[in-house]
């Protein structure tokens, strides 16, 4: 394979991303992005993203030097992506970013400019909540599809475990570069002390594939052991309403706190008052909140095949990996009974905090755009 080269960093990059920041579904994803789309423009290259619409926000507008074009929906914004390019109303003259939530964009075949495919996770496991068909068609496009597209485009992945992923698709080990997620700049906000009762927090968008009821179940099955237990829900999402009720059939809603979204400062006060951090999704690219909540020396609980988290929580030393959910509920309780054990996890998940940051991210995606098509 003849070795690629890095050429001009591009002066524009056309991101692809079916959210933005400020989406009302958005997440760690948009984050990912915004983070590295600003840094890039700190660098002298001009961004565009395009993105899907939703209430509210203009079609067009610039933020903070970043032009946001949005159109359609959930769906929709990938048929309006294809029409954008093809019509030229959207032209890139440089570099396109294309981040694969899943459903890919398939730009490569919309454009004669370089693109780069960034993927935080492989959906395999997360296809079925859409049902039956559109989870065969959605797995097949992701899967298939996508792969033969973007053959012998650069990819980046946020993580080893999605690197190979990636490759078990069929994607080249040697088209794929790593950039890890970084750590934002901490918000100007009062650390509280650690509360004086076992809380847990969770922190994620309310949806089902995030499995925010295990993390009731736990607290349920926990209550005897720790009379004082409680749950603080930081997000929100449309499964918002089933997770009030299931708090509610379980007899545990006066221990469950749903605070909705909350601006960075909440965030992090609440971080830091916890004691656990619990992330029982089905599957995550990397596992963004749980380096925020070992940025304030909050350990975490999560599932050991879900993805990057098994990257993102070293296992016995950041935090804990559970392998199923009875085994789950088995690891939140072992750090909830040895207060040592906890404050060891909580020091040494904050230190290695710095070892990750957004600058390191945005300098290695890019020279992957400048090494596309070299």
């Amino acid at each position: 394979m003849r070795a690629r080269t890095e050429g001009p960093r591009p002066t524009h990059v056309t991101i692809l991303n079916w959210r933005d920041p400020w989406h009302p579904e958005g997440g760690g994803s948009e984050l990912y992005v915004q983070q590295v789309a600003e840094r890039l423009r700190d660098s002298g290259i001009e961004v565009t993203w395009v993105t899907a619409a939703y209430p509210d926000a203009p079609r067009d507008e610039v933020v903070d030097g970043i032009r946001y074009v949005r159109r359609g929906g959930h769906i929709s914004v990938y048929l309006w992506v294809a029409w954008l390019f093809l019509t030229r109303r959207i032209a890139p003259s440089g570099a396109v970013l294309e981040v694969q939530n899943g459903m890919p964009f398939l730009a490569t075949w919309l454009t004669r400019r370089p693109v780069t495919v960034l993927v935080h996770h492989v959906h395999r496991e997360q296809w079925s909540v859409v049902g039956p068909v559109l989870a065969r068609v959605g797995w097949f496009l992701e899967s298939r599809v996508a792969v033969r597209a973007n053959r012998g485009n650069r990819y980046l992945a946020v993580s080893d475990v999605t690197r190979r992923e990636l490759v078990e698709l069929g994607v080249p080990a040697g088209d794929i570069q790593i950039a890890y997620n970084g750590m934002p700049p901490e918000p100007s906000y009062t650390p509280r002390p650690r509360a004086a009762t076992p809380t847990l927090v969770v922190l994620s968008r309310l949806v089902p594939h995030k499995r925010i009821e295990h993390a009731i179940a736990a607290l349920t099955a926990l209550a005897t052991d720790f009379p004082d237990i409680q749950l603080r829900v930081m997000g929100d999402g449309w499964w918002a309403g089933h997770l009030h009720d299931h708090a509610a059939e379980l007899g545990v809603a006066d221990r469950v706190t749903f605070l909705g979204h909350v601006d960075e400062r909440t965030k992090f006060e609440e971080l830091s008052e916890a004691w656990l951090h619990l992330m029982p999704s089905v599957k995550e690219g990397w596992g963004l909140s749980i380096m925020e909540a070992a940025r304030v020396g909050v350990p975490s609980v999560a599932y050991a095949d879900a993805g990057g988290v098994a990257e993102s929580i070293l296992d016995g030393v950041t935090g804990l990996l559970a392998h199923d959910e009875e085994h789950f509920t088995a690891q939140v309780r072992d750090l909830l009974s040895d207060p040592v054990k906890l404050e060891q996890m909580a020091e040494k998940a904050r230190l290695r905090t710095d070892e990750f940051t957004w600058e390191a991210a945005a300098e290695r995606i890019g020279a992957t755009l400048a090494s596309a098509g070299h």
